[in-house]
Order: C-alpha cells, then structure tokens, then sequence
C-alpha cells in the first residue's frame, strides 16, 4: 500500500481512529493486524517471509540472553546468517550467479547457476536491518529479549516505518509499544501537518521532476550537455524529496498515534562536506552502518590506512545494500573516496583557503564548501540513478558536450509549464528549509491565529490537489 494512494487515504483514518477507540491492552494487536494487511497489499504472500525472520530472531533474542560465552556468540551468528541469507537469496542470488557467469564464460568454464524466477520483497532489506539491530542490542547487553511475540512482531511489522524505514533501534521503539498513548489534539495536527509535508515532496516536486529525469535517464544516448546536467540535478531533488517525503509520512503517521521514530533526514543538501552529508541523509541507515560495521571493524581507533580501509568497505557496503547491481556499489566506493580523500586533503585544503583568504570570509567558504559538496552528491547520484554501468559513463561523457543552444525551454518537451512550476516548489522549498534553521515551522504556524492558519491550510491544499502528481508513483526506496 503506497502511502501517496487512496487506499491509504482510507486505510489511515480506519485504523487510527479504532487505534484510540479500543482499550490500550488491545491496540497492539491492531496495529499488528493493520501492519499485516498493509504489507499485504503488496505481494500476500511474502508476509511468510517477514513470519519466517521474526520467528528466528524472536527466538534468538532470548538465547542469546540466556546464554554465555561461545554459545551466547554462536546463536547471534545464527541469527544474523539465518536473517541475511534470507535477503541474500530474493536480493542478491541473481546478482552474484550472472557475475560468477561472466567469470566462467572469460576464462572458459563450462559450468552455470541459474538464475531464480522471485521478486524482491518490498522494503526486505529495511526490515532485515531493523531485526539485525535487534539481536545485535541484545547481544551487547543494551536491550532486553522481548519476551512477548506479538510485541516483537509489532516492532518488526509496524507499518509506518515497515517499507522503507526508518531503521529503528529496539531501545527507541519497543518500549513505546508497551506505553498508553492518549489522544492528544496538539501532537495529532503536528503529525498531519508532517505527513502533509511529506506528502507535497512526493507529489508536487519528486513525481513531477521523475517525468524529465526518466526521459534523460532511461535514453542517455539522446541527451547531451545541459540537459544532462539539469536532469541529474533533477534527480537529486526528486530523491530527497521522495524518500525525506516518505519519512515524513511514516514519521507524521507514528506520531499521531504517539509514538516517537527517529529522524531521518536534516537538509542534507546545506551539508559543507560529504561527512556531514552523511550525518544529514538517511541518518537511521547511516548510523546503522557505522554502530555495527564501522565500529565493529575498528572505526578511526586503528591504524591510518586501516581507518581509510574502514571508511570506503562501509560504504562499499553500503552501496550493495541499496541494490544488487554494480551502479549501486561504484556509488558507495565514490562516497568512501570522498571521505577518505577529504581526510587526507584537509592539511593541504586548510593551506589553500587561508592563501586565498576564504578563512577570512566565512559566509563565502561556507556557500562554495556546500557548492562542492552539492557537486561531489550530484556526480555520485548518476551512477544511483542509471540503469547500468555502461549508461551511467555515456552520461558522463555526453555532460561534457555543453553548448549554449541547449539552454532553452525545449529541452522540457511541451509541458514546459509544468517544470517551472516544479522549480518554483524547489524554491519555496529550499526557502522553508532555511526558515527551518531556527525552527519548526509547523510551530510557527500553530502560532498563528485560526483565521491565518486555516487560510494557510486551504490554500496548501488547494496546491497539492492542483500541481500534485497522481499517478501512484512508488516511492524510490521501496525497490531496497
């Protein structure tokens, strides 16, 4: 069920209200009924899949408490070979058998795999984080193995973050789980207010902009230059836009109810270096990565080139866990390059702005340092964004071809209406962003009298219905 979908729009008001009709000992399995219908609404029978790692998790969870020494590390081991081998048959079999292929078919070996006929279960890859979360807390003494199953499932299944997160911890969730949520009327309009935000970054601005990014993207042979060039910018909104907009929405709907998930995003694109970029975008993934990899693998508590080594396999890492294909891992490597150059170059970079005297202008070192990183995300998002590794390098090449004749309102096709007012939606966004630096302004609105307020309302509304997309776009990280 998208949440950009009429279904939902029926489906939330239902179970929200019956959420605070019932008594509090009842909600849980509510939602975990709801949970299971939503994720139903998708493919019914994957839902044997998310039953299969929760049963093995849930149980694991408790020997691993229960146990000591050898045996305490042995269960944790399978529970997380148990749960990854799960997502690496439906995500990455296929993957790995049509490169083991290439490699027998160059040196001449006549031996195959064949391939598997399945669909990736939605979100797979989120819920399997979320659950490893689980087992690994539990493991390291930071949580206690939840002993009551439906509970669990709910903390796995909870359908506001179950698709495409955020990834949550088990110390942030399921103790909410277990608490008496009143119906409170200020924390339910902040929750509508952010699913509405959300909402107007999907369709109004993230559809909108995937019309022309498709084009480009989907024929790169047949674009050069500037338009290139703006649609890879494009994309870099529409995927902010579409996922940020999906976490508001998972965010905003959890809060209605009165629970509390973590923040997932925080103008990503005012970072002034790809590590800050990091620690703005996707932060539930982000953090994941390095509390149980980087860190279990040393973090900067090590040697130099091991710390570097750390730094680029995380995202190398992180990359395959986006998608089963080389674009997504060329993408994490150039993100650990970034990072590990950066480290390496800050001496000489230091050096540099105090000869130019940048160091004397901040305000300007601070707009080209957001510039360059901008520029580094957007050049990293070709290879995210192609649908192969031999068209993302054609798009390289064909940016290169810039010629001034190619800056005209054709390149948009006849509708070219509708991409100004997608780049006027970017503005107002971006300026609602730098409002936010000081503030929510879901705060500042409340403030304000009921006559302004509800103008403000009607009039946001009156703009998601007329400039809105609806066609039932899938959210991007849907496909992860």
């Amino acid at each position: 069920m998208l949440f950009n979908s009429l279904q939902f729009l029926i489906f939330f008001p239902i179970v929200t209200t019956l959420y605070f009709l019932l008594p509090y000992k009842y909600r849980w399995i509510l939602l975990l009924a709801a949970s299971c219908f939503f994720y139903m609404a998708f493919i019914p029978v994957y839902i044997l899949i998310l039953a299969i790692t929760i049963i093995i998790d849930y149980f694991a969870g408790i020997w691993i408490e229960e146990s000591q020494g050898r045996k305490k590390k042995r269960w944790l081991i399978i529970s997380i070979v148990s749960t990854c081998l799960v997502l690496f048959i439906f995500k990455y079999f296929n993957f790995f058998t049509a490169n083991w292929d290439a490699l027998a078919t160059f040196f001449d070996w006549n031996y195959s795999i064949g391939a598997l006929s399945i669909i990736l279960p939605i979100g797979l890859s989120f819920h399997t984080f979320q659950s490893l979360s689980y087992v690994i807390e539990v493991y390291r003494g930071n949580q206690k193995a939840e002993r009551h199953f439906g509970i669990y499932s709910l903390y796995v299944m909870f359908y506001p973050q179950l698709v495409a997160g955020p990834i949550e911890r088990p110390q942030n969730i399921l103790h909410q789980l277990y608490e008496k949520h009143d119906f409170d009327y200020e924390r339910v309009k902040s929750g509508l207010l952010l699913m509405a935000w959300g909402l107007f970054k999907k369709v109004v601005i993230a559809d909108r902009l995937a019309v022309f990014v498709n084009q480009v993207y989907n024929s790169p042979a047949e674009y050069h230059g500037f338009e290139v060039i703006i649609a890879t910018f494009f994309f870099a909104i529409q995927i902010y836009c579409d996922f940020s907009g999906y976490s508001d929405i998972a965010i905003g709907s959890a809060k209605v109810m009165g629970y509390d998930l973590m923040k997932n995003f925080d103008r990503p694109y005012f970072s002034k270096s790809v590590s800050e970029f990091w620690k703005r975008w996707h932060i539930s993934l982000s953090t994941w990565f390095r509390d149980y990899v980087y860190i279990s693998m040393g973090g900067n508590r090590v040697g130099k080139w091991k710390w570097y080594y750390n730094l680029f396999i995380t995202f190398v890492i992180s990359g395959l866990w986006h998608g089963a294909n080389w674009t997504f891992i060329i993408w994490g490597a150039l993100h650990g390059f970034y990072l590990v150059f950066a480290i390496i170059s800050a001496p000489l970079r230091e050096n540099l702005n105090r000869i130019l005297g940048l160091t004397r202008t901040p305000g300007l070192l601070k707009v080209l340092q957001i510039t360059m990183t901008f520029l580094l995300v957007c050049f990293a998002w070709i290879f995210f964004r192609a649908n192969n590794v031999s068209d993302a390098f054609l798009l390289i090449e064909n940016m290169t071809e810039l010629k001034l004749s190619q800056l005209s309102l054709n390149m948009f096709g006849t509708n070219y209406y509708s991409w100004i007012m997608g780049i006027l939606f970017i503005l107002i966004m971006e300026i609602i962003h730098l409002f936010q630096r000081t503030g929510s302004i879901r705060d500042y609105i409340s403030q304000k009298p009921a006559l302004i307020r509800w103008g403000l309302y009607v009039v946001f509304l009156i703009v998601l219905l007329n400039f809105g997309v609806f066609n039932n776009e899938e959210f991007i990280y849907f496909q992860f």
